[in-house]
């Protein structure tokens, strides 16, 4: 009989906690997901914060000071590119959800491949402009310069997570730029 009132005991707090759990994660979801979509503005302004965090806490020289603007203009120009992607993303989500306007398999691959292809054209931009001056940079600025960009490379599933917000990715389809 105990090991009936333990086993039941067990089943019920996994059940509870089933329960609970898809309830914080509706509303996670809910929340997250669908009803606090970030703006092409929100996008622009988190880029510009985060571009400027890695600017302050580089705490460049007079000297690498001349080498960050080329750095600064190709990072801007991959946000641009993945803020009008997003924009375009929205814009397709709200002009139709009809499945049978959805292109096939073959096109879809196609259109990811172009797109991944202006994304690597954007981010060998970028570290052609950063050689220069990643090469002057101390191990201090280097240590720095990984932490804060943390957020763009090596960023497990919260930086993801953070990154498809920004994209205004929410469900991760076929548009998500990860394999």
């Amino acid at each position: 009989m105990r090991k009936f009132a333990i086993a039941g005991a067990a089943a019920l707090a996994i059940a509870a906690t089933t329960a609970v759990y898809a309830q914080q994660h509706s509303w996670f979801h809910d929340r997250m997901m669908g009803h606090s979509r970030m703006s092409a503005e929100d996008r622009a302004a988190m880029a510009d914060a985060k571009i400027a965090a890695v600017h302050a806490g580089l705490k460049l020289t007079a000297d690498q000071e001349k080498l960050w603007p080329p750095v600064e203009s190709a990072v801007r120009d991959l946000v641009k590119i993945r803020i009008d992607r997003a924009k375009e993303r929205e814009a397709a989500a709200n002009a139709s959800s009809d499945q049978a306007q959805q292109p096939d398999p073959v096109t879809r691959l196609r259109d990811r491949a172009d797109r991944m292809a202006v994304t690597a054209t954007a981010l060998k931009k970028i570290a052609d402009a950063a050689d220069p001056l990643y090469k002057t940079l101390d191990d201090g600025q280097k240590r720095r310069l990984a932490l804060l960009t943390r957020w763009h490379h090596h960023e497990g599933w919260r930086g993801r997570f953070e990154r498809r917000m920004m994209d205004g990715d929410r469900d991760g389809g076929p548009d998500a730029e990860r394999l």
